[in-house]
């Protein structure tokens, strides 16, 4: 089923030459941030430290007794010098943390303090904790990461995934809920919302599948604490700078067929959402984006997302692409005349896709393709052997978020 695209457009116009064009996330540069830690000489004041008395949903920590005083922590460095000593001995350093790639030997400006899933503020020392002018600048050291390309993403992701979970654990255990702490979880989710694009383009290894999944349960549960770290600074109707977007990546998280990321409908989750943000630009986008999957408006959700999407927008949807390109060439294949097959260079337009990469597409989907006397690739319709390939869909380009891939 076709709809109308809502934006005036030509659908077989460029959407990636009339529309502005949008950039990427860029992560900041490790280079002013690694000497920070080699020189830092004293402890930093406790005074830099929010102790605020809201609670922060987060299930990367175990919290202390409620009658406890928070922690403010002292440690300098983005790593206890204990434990940095410590998994030295035990050679337990990641690539990352390695002196010119010596696995029993790293600095304090490259070792990054793990996550430990047992851990309770009754036994932690405030030299173990990081104030948060040292995660924060741990948290732009570990995102420069994602930028280098001596390792295979995979690689990067691990130990990124692995040093953000300490770094909530820190935040949560000193109970630290202030608006630089709002900053350090929009960061993190970017990381998972780029982790779920790039670890999605390979699926086919098991192994990084489980990266996916593990990923997206982070994704989801650092989502709802960046959520609740929105209302414990909400002033009035006061909206923070990027919460209409991050909103609207839950939302975008609910398009394939069995989401339900966080176990609550959308329909009570929309309660809880302030008028304004629910007005916002980037949740309208959401919403159409969700409608039009629901509806089975193929047309709408290629060109809204051309058109509209955001870096992080896209990153989120990616997985579903393909979901939606094989529901239209179903309706296509089931719905068309037999004696007239479909041109893929029209059908190409449409599913915003290369025409060579159609025509190993529609393979895929069990469809055969010809060629007519002008050598046209041409897509019979009412084919039977139409199906899903049980090994998932190969990654293909989206003609209009170029920028976006890669």
């Amino acid at each position: 089923m076709e709809g109308s695209t809502g934006t005036g457009r030509n659908p077989g116009s460029s959407f990636s030459q009339s529309r502005r064009r949008r950039s990427g996330y860029k992560f900041p540069s490790n280079q002013s941030r690694v000497s920070t830690f080699a020189h830092r000489a004293t402890p930093p004041s406790s005074s830099n430290v929010s102790t605020s008395d809201s609670s922060n949903a987060q299930e990367d920590a175990q919290k202390g007794s409620s009658n406890c005083v928070p922690l403010v922590g002292t440690c300098p460095y983005m790593c206890p010098e204990k434990e940095r000593i410590q998994r030295e001995n035990l050679r337990d350093l990641a690539v990352f943390e390695r002196l010119n790639g010596n696995p029993r030997k790293s600095s304090p400006a490259l070792a990054v303090k793990k996550f430990c899933r047992t851990i309770s503020t009754k036994y932690v020392q405030a030299s173990d904790m990081r104030p948060i002018n040292v995660l924060e600048d741990t948290l732009n050291f570990l995102l420069s990461l994602l930028e280098s390309k001596e390792h295979p993403f995979e690689v990067i992701h691990d130990f990124i995934f692995d040093r953000t979970r300490s770094i909530r654990q820190d935040l949560t255990m000193q109970n630290i809920v202030n608006k630089k702490a709002i900053n350090m979880y929009e960061g993190m989710v970017k990381f998972h919302a780029i982790s779920h694009y790039k670890l999605g383009c390979s699926m086919s290894d098991p192994n990084i599948a489980s990266m996916h999944h593990l990923n997206m349960e982070q994704l989801t549960k650092t989502l709802t604490s960046l959520f609740n770290l929105y209302e414990a600074n909400r002033n009035s109707n006061y909206v923070h700078e990027n919460e209409a977007e991050f909103h609207s990546l839950y939302v975008l998280l609910h398009l394939g067929s069995y989401s339900k990321p966080m176990g609550e409908p959308l329909s009570l989750w929309f309660r809880n959402v302030s008028t304004p943000v629910l007005k916002s630009k980037e949740m309208c986008f959401a919403r159409r984006i969700l409608r039009s999957i629901r509806f089975g408006n193929y047309k709408d959700f290629f060109y809204t997302a051309a058109d509209q999407a955001s870096y992080l927008q896209f990153c989120i949807m990616d997985p579903y692409i393909n979901e939606v390109r094989a529901l239209a060439l179903s309706c296509i294949n089931f719905g068309g005349y037999k004696l007239h097959p479909y041109p893929l260079v029209d059908l190409s337009k449409l599913l915003m896709i290369k025409e060579s990469d159609l025509e190993s597409f529609c393979n895929s989907c069990g469809l055969e393709t010809c060629t007519d006397e002008s050598g046209n690739k041409l897509l019979p319709t009412k084919q039977t052997t139409f199906n899903h390939p049980k090994s998932g869909f190969q990654n293909y380009s989206f003609l209009g978020l170029q920028e976006y891939e890669g």
